[in-house]
């Protein structure tokens, strides 16, 4: 099995979690399934630019980067956070490489908006370093930041980054683990199964916002290009990993139809 695993920020931020995560990953890798990582990391880097005098600013779930911080998000998310989940998951057992979108050209992207600064859009994904690592037992581990073409850097957000991979990869399996149960509907209950214009209507209505917003505008994308489903559940559930590659019903399952 093929599978793609984004990991959100703040569950890397909580030793007995990541190490956790980083056990049921490398326990997958290890029984042969072809795993990538791609994770965010943007509770680190807003404390880090908090220290620094740097207030973050979001819109519509993406973080405004202007040039100033462009050094801070490449040393926080393709260095610090990166190389502390590699670490991690080589403790554990698998062979864990860290990368970022610039190599090897895996993902390209454009700006996306002038007024979010240097936060990309991607334009292109070249999977071939995917597939020759994971095709020699190895477990990529990518951090969300991207080239250009002209060679300019853009911080791109996780799950766009996540679902474009994905698609690349030709993925059996795209599961999204963050900090919350799954996608809410207005009273704050669970929904089990979502279709794109189920998502569409959250977001429409301002039910989905901010980071959820982004989160499910992209999962709409990975189905449009062919991803059959898409999972979001919570990473510090108990054995998370292995429940949802089993087919328990837990988190949100996006698909393009009701089943």
């Amino acid at each position: 099995m093929k599978l793609l695993i984004k990991l959100g920020g703040t569950l890397l931020e909580q030793t007995n979690i990541r190490k956790s995560l980083a056990t049921q990953i490398a326990a997958q890798t290890l029984a042969g399934h072809k795993t990538v990582i791609v994770h965010g990391g943007g509770k680190r880097l807003s404390r880090y630019l908090e220290h620094g005098g740097h207030q973050s600013e979001f819109r519509h779930g993406f973080r405004v980067t202007p040039p100033e911080i462009l050094d801070a998000v490449l040393r926080i998310l393709a260095g610090e956070v990166n190389h502390h989940l590699v670490s991690e998951l080589q403790s554990e057992g698998a062979r864990a490489v860290g990368l970022s979108g610039i190599d090897a050209g895996l993902v390209k992207a454009v700006q996306l908006d002038d007024r979010l600064g240097a936060v990309g859009q991607v334009s292109d994904v070249n999977t071939t370093v995917l597939d020759v690592l994971t095709a020699e037992g190895f477990l990529p581990t990518v951090a969300c930041v991207a080239g250009s073409e002209s060679g300019d850097i853009f911080n791109v957000n996780a799950d766009q980054m996540a679902v474009a991979c994905a698609v690349g990869f030709s993925v059996d399996q795209l599961i999204f683990l963050t900090d919350v149960d799954g996608v809410l509907d207005s009273n704050k209950k669970l929904l089990p199964r979502l279709t794109p214009p189920d998502a569409e209507n959250l977001i429409t209505n301002g039910v989905a916002q901010g980071g959820m917003e982004a989160k499910l505008r992209s999962a709409v994308n990975g189905l449009e290009q062919g991803i059959r489903q898409v999972r979001i559940a919570a990473g510090k559930a108990p054995n998370i990993l292995t429940r949802l590659l089993e087919g328990e019903d837990v988190g949100t399952t996006l698909e393009t139809s009701h089943s």
